[in-house]
């Protein structure tokens, strides 16, 4: 609540620095803004980023560098006992302190240096943040008076904003682009942990998966067994039952919406039709889980065939029907956007509707359905609750969509359920699998980049 106040004021102080800057411009121009250079609001965002972007770069690196200041200060005042902990068991004892500080742990029942300790941190956060305070509104201040001096009607105030908004938006792209592989480095690295303790070609090609730890030396997974690829035909097999319901309903809904439907009625389709969307994907667990899979189970036995409770098909159909609207909504978008000129020279040439929409609008909106595809893959891909509510976790090798199946995202949130020890082929096989994810997720999108390539220069 104490930083949402401290940003309000200084976001109020931009603005004043906005209008204070405005109005120096004018007044030096003598109130006409054609003597100056730029317009009058460029000298406002000139003054109000001497505000406010030295301001957020300090309140960055204050609450980035601050808990590990404090944490060094409270680890100085700890008893030379507690200082030679090794340093996981110091660094639970820094939560224990942080617990105690902010309420959540009582301090009653703790050691006197820990309660010690817990007082020490609290009066220290206090005083960093009215510290950071302080010097950050006395910033924002000096910015206000720098940005209002150098005013002049002179000061390309325009050329000034557009190089840090340029630059601004430099930082914002390296920043994804750092995270992005940020995240891949984070993958590598344990993944390679793990391919240090299990050969990389058993994992990929290994036909058993069971990380479980056994209670007894004679059982399979005793050390472990890793074999991927039935988790790997799990998430191919509900994936391809997914795309066997989600494409052709979703392209097909897009050309009535697009083509055929009356425009009372695509607006009220179209809504009606996104609102799948925004279904949260537990509530579609619970209707493939308590309706789908029963009505699969039951319809089998009346043809006598055997299907399980938790097969791969309730689960493909049920995710089939969240992603239609990926599907629907940007070939509905893409086909619309194909020029007119296009379909009125299908007319001309004697095509009826059906053939100009077959022949013409489609492969003309190709690389857009091709794209509005591969989300759907990935959405279907890294769906994770339908799963496990309706195909269950056990990872069998079979080509039976009625079996019981997992998928890859299942297999990491049940690997790294609960308290676990991140040095463990138990554990590390999670970002193993994350990384033949990643990996192939990469190779989807390759593929997509070249049909969009080869079909965008046909018709443009």
């Amino acid at each position: 609540m104490q930083l949402f106040i401290l940003v309000a004021a200084l976001l109020i102080l931009t603005a004043v620095a906005f209008y204070a800057g405005r109005d120096r411009a004018l007044a030096t121009a003598g109130g006409v803004a054609r003597k100056l250079h730029s317009l009058p609001s460029h000298y406002g965002f000139y003054v109000a980023l001497w505000s406010g972007l030295p301001v957020f770069v300090l309140l960055l690196a204050w609450l980035a560098l601050e808990p590990f200041m404090i944490e060094q200060l409270i680890i100085s005042f700890l008893s030379p006992e507690h200082q030679s902990l090794p340093p996981h068991q110091l660094g639970l004892l820094l939560n224990d302190v942080r617990n105690i500080a902010s309420g959540i742990s009582p301090s009653e029942g703790a050691a006197p240096d820990v309660a010690a300790a817990a007082a020490r941190y609290d009066s220290l956060h206090r005083l960093s943040f009215i510290a950071m305070a302080v010097v950050a509104v006395a910033m924002a201040c000096g910015g206000i008076a720098i940005g209002w001096r150098r005013i002049s009607p002179a000061l390309r105030a325009r050329n000034q904003v557009e190089k840090t908004v340029r630059w601004v938006l430099i930082f914002s792209s390296m920043v994804a682009v750092l995270t992005t592989v940020g995240i891949i480095l984070s993958l590598l690295f344990e993944a390679l942990r793990f391919f240090h303790a299990v050969p990389f070609f058993d994992f990929l090609f290994g036909l058993t998966w069971s990380p479980q730890t056994a209670i007894r030396a004679d059982q399979v997974g005793a050390s472990g067994t890793f074999g991927a690829v039935p988790v790997f035909a799990g998430t191919l097999m509900i994936s391809a039952v997914a795309m066997l319901v989600a494409v052709p309903i979703g392209l097909f809904s897009a050309i009535y919406l697009s083509q055929y439907a009356l425009p009372r009625i695509r607006s009220a389709v179209k809504p009606i039709l996104e609102i799948l969307a925004g279904i949260p994907t537990v509530v579609y667990g619970f209707f493939a889980a308590l309706t789908v899979a029963p009505f699969f189970r039951d319809s089998g036995a009346v043809f006598g065939l055997s299907i399980s409770s938790e097969s791969a098909a309730a689960a493909g159909v049920v995710m089939g029907v969240m992603i239609i609207p990926f599907v629907s909504s940007i070939s509905d978008d893409v086909i619309s956007a194909v020029p007119q000129s296009l379909r009125d020279g299908s007319y001309a040439m004697g095509a009826t509707q059906s053939e100009t929409i077959r022949k013409v609008v489609l492969p003309a909106a190709l690389p857009g359905i091709v794209a509005g595809v591969l989300l759907a893959v990935s959405r279907a891909i890294g769906e994770t609750m339908i799963v496990v509510m309706a195909a269950g976790l056990a990872a069998n090798l079979t080509a039976n969509p009625f079996a019981s199946m997992t998928t890859v995202t299942v297999q990491i949130v049940t690997l790294l359920i609960g308290d676990q020890e991140f040095d463990s082929p138990k554990t590390l096989a999670a970002f193993a699998l994350g990384l033949v994810l990643f990996a192939v997720t990469l190779l989807l999108n390759i593929v997509a980049l070249i049909v969009v390539r080869r079909y965008r220069e046909q018709y443009e």
